[in-house]
């Protein structure tokens, strides 16, 4: 019993003491090709928009695997790969404010899918600040974008 306890502790221990790694977005330099494996002579699945927000989930270089806002798994050449951070609208309609704060003037309205710019460094309010490629900046909830 003592070893089982034991093991059992050393096992907790061991998944306690790996590191936490935060998730890595980038967006797309230009429009790209996604593969379903790491090579060029594998199946395209499908083109991917200029500035499109994806998480890295593997680097096998030149390789990438990433995930979009869908969920959709692919790989991608990681040439492709801007380190500008570029946010998806998710939700219906994201209103972008002029503070961090529900009340605050509204200075626009963002539909679904809709890409910002990433403007500051988001402060874990639950706020991010964007910027709208027409160069309207504002704060919006951190729920109503993918790519943070």
């Amino acid at each position: 019993m003592n070893r089982l306890f034991a093991s059992a502790a050393l096992l907790i221990g061991l998944f306690v003491a790996l590191p936490v790694q935060a998730l890595d977005y980038r967006s797309l330099s230009d429009a790209a090709i996604l593969y379903d494996a790491p090579s060029q002579k594998s199946t395209p699945l499908f083109v991917i928009a200029r500035q499109t927000p994806v998480e890295i989930v593997i680097t096998l270089d030149p390789w990438v695997k990433v995930r979009d806002a869908s969920g959709s798994l692919a790989w991608i050449d990681k040439r492709m790969l801007s380190d500008k951070r570029i946010l998806q609208v998710i939700a219906a309609r994201a209103q972008i404010r002029q503070s961090p704060d529900p009340q605050a003037a509204l200075v626009f309205e963002a539909a679904k899918d809709v890409l910002l710019e990433l403007a500051e460094t988001p402060s874990g309010t639950g706020w991010v600040k964007v910027r709208h490629r027409d160069g309207q900046t504002g704060y919006l909830r951190t729920n109503q974008v993918w790519g943070l």
